[in-house]
């Protein structure tokens, strides 16, 4: 089974901020300085199955170093602790006590821990959060400060090269104070703003889908991050050439084909020449390509040879320009003559490049196939998958090996670490994983009807022997891998953490019966915000039979949750 993502319960602060978002934007943020907290409590929520829940708890120690610690707080909906891990647990009453394990008495300033246990919910379905965290009895209470991205709207769309403002509001837990925002697309930064309304205007912004996230610093250091907004950008009228990259061998020619975005006005004229590098690059034939509204999208060929005049192998660029249309270029690397399978290789690659062909999306992701329908777990092809990119690394490798010419390649690898390698955002409760205790069991059972699939503790899933090495050589506990599925289109219509817009959004299947097979997997949002599926246990959408038979989702049919 696949484990869903925590659900984080943030402290009652929270709740006044998204009052403030909705309805006291004109309020401003309080900027009160007061002693610091003993502490930082994040308690996260990461399964919740009405008659029970299971919780992790990040405890950072803001205070001086300690050697022997004891975390209390009160539940105020009849929760009961069933069993702890960590830690010594205990309970009376609705007051809850957890004491150090021996082994992590001792914090550091700063330093921290993380501790859970299962609980039982009397009476079912209540679960509040607690909010009164004591650390050897001084107060804790100091969560992250909240943010929430106010300017642009999730799903906005903009004609590049665009100028988006952005702008956020911010709370900052009591005792502190907002130093920073800081805006990033991806993982690339934005701007900065200092002051109410955290203001950045972003320009030139290129074609394209980007995810927006604000990054809340206030004045103990404490960050907190936005859910991510989607925005589309669409393109400028262009010329389109089928390939940015091109091999061409020394005395050869090679050919690329153009056409245009969008139907002209008036017939219009595409130039095509050299514009720098090598000058034993010309354009053999396709110099001056003209095109109308009936022909605009039929693609015209541009020859291009390679002077065999005694001079070396080098590079060239290539553009196809119009007037009011954006130009497409084309990077040429020029090679020595290639055997019989460097060009057999050379001449698949440009196939999979060439835009016609579709095998990458318009944000330049690999798909899994080019086919609507494949019967394995990614039910059809317009997914992408980590499978997908590797081939896609492994074909620019090759690529930049034959001709020399790593561009491609880092511009790959550029591109799978946007979109298919989650950011903290995508997995921010990571650092409560248990490498002792890497899975929670659940059974595989062979109808919908079944689910959710109760979670069995008592099997043991064994240990992870590679955590604790790949968080001290990356210096995180976030997991720097790939992501298996994403939905490339959006298709399914989950978005990013339930904004129904962003594009790729992240996705997973649970599986029932025996076998791997797209008859009996359904599709599910990673970041699980209960929209989708039967009541509170949310989960799976659409049975993906229906989706792999191309049923429009207007609408997702009933399903029953289940415990991933």
């Amino acid at each position: 089974m696949i484990a869903r993502l925590p659900r984080v319960r943030s402290l009652s602060y929270a709740a006044a901020f998204f009052a403030l978002v909705a309805g006291m934007l004109g309020a401003g943020v309080s900027r009160a300085h007061a002693a610091g907290p003993a502490c930082n409590v994040q308690y996260l929520v990461q399964s919740d199955w009405q008659q029970g829940f299971s919780v992790g708890i990040n405890l950072t120690n803001l205070g001086p170093a300690i050697n022997g610690w004891t975390l209390q707080f009160t539940f105020t909906g009849g929760q009961t602790v069933d069993n702890g891990w960590s830690g010594t647990w205990s309970q009376s009453g609705p007051n809850v006590s957890v004491r150090d394990a021996g082994w992590n008495a001792q914090l550091a300033t700063n330093q921290t821990i993380n501790i859970g246990f299962n609980g039982g919910e009397h009476p079912p379905g209540s679960n509040p959060t607690p909010t009164n965290f004591t650390l050897n009895g001084q107060s804790c209470n100091h969560p992250p400060p909240a943010v929430a991205i106010t300017s642009p709207a999730a799903g906005a769309s903009f004609t590049a090269p665009a100028t988006v403002s952005l702008a956020a509001v911010v709370s900052a837990a009591p005792g502190s104070a907002v130093t920073q925002v800081a805006y990033f697309d991806g993982t690339t930064l934005i701007g900065t703003a200092t002051t109410s309304p955290y203001s950045v205007t972003w320009q030139n912004v290129g074609a394209g889908d980007h995810n927006i996230t604000a990054v809340a610093t206030d004045s103990t250091g404490a960050t907190g991050a936005s859910p991510p907004v989607g925005i589309h950008v669409a393109a400028s009228p262009s010329v389109l050439a089928s390939v940015t990259t091109l091999s061409l061998q020394v005395g050869g020619t090679a050919t690329f084909n153009v056409s245009l975005s969008s139907a002209p006005s008036s017939s219009v004229t595409v130039n095509v020449a050299r514009t720098s590098g090598d000058t034993a690059v010309t354009v053999q034939s396709g110099a001056a390509l003209t095109f109308t509204s009936a022909n605009f999208a039929t693609p015209q060929a541009v020859t291009l040879a390679s002077a065999t005049n005694g001079s070396p192998t080098g590079t060239a660029v290539v553009t196809a320009s119009a007037t009011g249309f954006v130009s497409a270029t084309v990077n040429v690397t020029e090679t020595p003559p290639l055997g019989m399978h460097a060009q057999r290789f050379l001449d698949l690659y440009q196939k999979i490049k060439d835009t016609r062909n579709g095998y990458f999306s318009p944000q330049g992701i690999p798909y899994h196939s080019v086919e609507t329908l494949i019967v394995e777990a990614p039910d059809y092809g317009h997914e992408t998958t980590s499978e997908a990119f590797s081939y896609w690394l492994w074909l620019e490798a090759t690529f930049g090996r034959v001709t020399k010419n790593w561009t491609p390649f880092n511009d790959a690898w550029t591109t799978m670490e946007r979109f298919i390698i989650p950011s903290h955002a995508d997995q921010p409760t990571n650092n409560f994983y248990n490498p002792s205790s890497p899975a929670s069991f659940a059974p595989e059972l062979d109808l919908p009807s079944q689910y959710p699939s109760p979670l069995d503790t008592s099997v043991q899933a064994g240990q992870d022997p590679i955590a604790t090495e790949l968080q001290q050589t990356y210096g995180t506990q976030d997991v720097y891998g790939m992501h298996w599925l994403l939905d490339v289109d959006n298709r399914y219509g989950f978005g990013h953490c339930g904004d129904g817009t962003t594009r790729p959004a992240f996705i997973n299947t649970f599986q029932r019966g025996p076998q791997e097979s797209v008859w009996e997997t359904v599709p599910q949002p990673s970041c699980e915000t209960f929209t989708f599926g039967a009541g509170a246990a949310g989960v799976a959408t659409v049975v993906s039979l229906a989706l792999a038979l191309r049923t429009p989702l207007a609408a997702p049919n009933q399903a029953h949750g289940a415990q991933r």
